[in-house]
């Protein structure tokens, strides 16, 4: 632990003190990275590219980083995958109709900003028809082999 600043000395002077005796030991010196270039410096990074690198480092889905109706205009673009895993026709009509619910209720609630993204309503028709093309067709019922012709006993022993 570091020796406490003396009083009457400013924290700068302290921390330069601090910087050049470790200088003087040769703290600094063979460490991992000296006299290479700082990883994306060269490039300017907002306060949100920051976030969001951060973000899928710890593995968070970044989507909920969206505004509302962004958040709302991507899970409509998803719509075709998640119904896709769905096994029946009503449950792909049921998510789509719960999609809309939930962008009426968001058409109904004021915006933080007159230049919010607004989502629109998914037709339940188009998905449901995109989802019985991507089915693929019922296989034929399987077809049982005949059974095959019983001789009769007495055919067999008068041979």
């Amino acid at each position: 632990m570091t020796e406490r600043k003396p009083p009457g000395m400013s924290f700068a002077t302290w921390v330069d003190s601090q910087i050049d005796r470790s200088i003087a030991r040769g703290d600094f010196e063979h460490l991992p990275g000296a006299g290479k270039p700082i990883p994306g410096l060269h490039r300017e990074e907002t306060a949100y590219d920051w976030a969001l690198v951060k973000a899928r480092r710890e593995g968070v889905d970044t989507a909920a980083m969206l505004p509302p109706g962004l958040a709302l205009r991507r899970e409509r673009d998803e719509l075709p995958d998640r119904a896709a895993r769905l096994v029946s026709a009503a449950e792909v009509r049921a998510l789509v109709d719960d999609y809309n619910a939930r962008v009426e209720a968001f058409w109904r609630r004021p915006q933080e900003s007159r230049w919010a993204p607004v989502p629109g309503l998914a037709d339940a028709d188009a998905v449901v028809a995109a989802w019985e093309r991507s089915r693929p067709p019922d296989p034929p019922p399987p077809v049982e082999p005949a059974p095959a012709a019983r001789r009769r006993w007495l055919s067999r022993w008068r041979r």
